[in-house]
């Protein structure tokens, strides 16, 4: 695959890789957007509720606080089973009111500020990675440029020798059909011709010899551009490896860095919140089917007729009343 057809594909991999990181954090600010919105409105159906808890509690306790079993309550908390039912289920009514009221406060100072907050992590963290991005990438195409330059200066030195090569085989083959031509019989070859081919045959030999000189000077500068582009392309591809298997992991990872800790810490506390109401609804509805189960006759009797002594207290005795003093 043609060098630079892979620079331009690394580069586009190198955008698209930039793209995915921010559409990454884009969703997950959206997602604690929607977590916010979610909770902020949650915390106004918590409030509600814990208002309409109160009034309709309040509603109800309004109506017994002038009754003698309310005066009796506040007294010895002595009642008749029912009516403890009764006031006991009120009083849970206004525990719940308290709770939700106290959820919607954790939602609302809590529970919505971490995701604001981890929302602006995710950005600010996504924005420095942006600039570790860029530098990475700039030295990753920094050595892609490189290797495109070594292999093209060892390309050019190997064809010069390639070139050379050919120069000195023409010079050789010229050389050889000389020296066969000065191995013909001179006896029947004039002085003048003689001499042309003793000076044609030193015009090739010098000509041979600039030939070797220049095949061995790009010989060498090929072997020396061949090592300096394999060196520069074992570089190169530790570079890339490093920057895929590596840097890359690094770079998703600190934009990842608090993210899922954070959220978790938050999604605790919510939980702990929702535990806890549970926790006070089943505390107080224990107290409730404690009372239900104290639902008895027998006892609710005694408390009713010592409620009204005058009522159901026994007269004295009838005493012997004596006629006309008969004892």
């Amino acid at each position: 695959m043609a060098m630079p057809f892979v620079q331009g594909e690394i580069r586009a991999q190198l955008v698209e890789q930039q793209k995915c990181l921010e559409q990454q954090t884009e969703m997950r600010v959206q997602l604690l957007q929607d977590l916010q919105d979610f909770f902020r409105k949650k915390a106004e159906i918590e409030t509600e509720y814990s208002r309409n808890l109160e009034k309709l509690a309040e509603r109800f306790m309004a109506k017994t606080r002038s009754t003698k079993d309310h005066q009796q309550y506040k007294k010895d908390q002595n009642l008749l089973s029912p009516v403890n039912c009764w006031y006991l289920l009120l009083n849970q009514v206004r525990r719940e009111s308290k709770d939700h009221a106290t959820l919607s406060d954790i939602y609302l100072n809590n529970v919505i500020m971490r995701f604001m907050q981890i929302s602006e992590d995710s950005t600010r963290m996504f924005k420095k990675s942006k600039e570790i991005a860029f530098q990475l990438h700039e030295d990753l195409m920094k050595v892609l440029n490189e290797l495109y330059t070594v292999m093209k200066t060892y390309h050019m030195y190997h064809a010069e020798s390639i070139s050379a090569e050919s120069k000195l085989k023409e010079a050789e083959k010229q050389e050889e059909k000389q020296i066969g031509r000065s191995g013909d019989p001179v006896f029947h070859i004039r002085l003048e011709e003689r001499h042309q081919r003793r000076s044609s045959v030193k015009k090739i030999e010098k000509m041979k010899e600039k030939r070797q000189a220049k095949y061995s000077e790009n010989k060498l500068k090929s072997i020396k551009a061949r090592n300096e582009y394999l060196l520069t392309l074992e570089a190169t591809n530790a570079s890339v490896f490093k920057y895929y298997i590596h840097d890359l992991s690094d770079l998703i990872d600190y934009c990842d860095l608090g993210y899922h800790a954070s959220l978790n810490r938050a999604l605790r506390t919510y939980l702990s919140a929702e535990y806890n109401l549970e926790t006070s609804r089943h505390e107080g509805l224990d107290i409730i089917e404690n009372a239900v189960d104290n639902l008895e006759p027998r006892s609710d009797k005694q408390r009713f007729m010592e409620m009204y002594p005058a009522a159901f207290c026994p007269p004295m005795k009838f005493e012997f009343q004596s006629h006309m003093g008969d004892e």
